[in-house]
């Protein structure tokens, strides 16, 4: 006669979470744009147009150089 199974998906990846909540992480899920969807280059584009010159653009990209160093300099 066949072993029942000792655990199901279900119970493998309740425990998965647990162990991770107990060491501080929290699961997060969010919805992203994708990319291969139809008219996301296009309103990409538009988008990226719009900021252009812009200064919330100047800050992003400081932002985003700031980041880009500290991670250079932290290897």
């Amino acid at each position: 006669m066949p072993r029942p199974a000792k655990d199901d998906g279900h119970n493998r990846a309740s425990r998965y979470r647990a162990t991770k909540r107990h060491q501080g992480m929290r699961l997060l899920r969010i919805w992203v744009p994708d990319p291969r969807a139809p008219g996301f280059r296009e309103e990409a584009r538009r988008q990226a147009e719009v900021l252009r010159g812009a200064p919330e653009e100047a800050e992003a990209l400081a932002f985003i150089e700031q980041i880009m160093a500290a991670d250079e300099s932290s290897r």
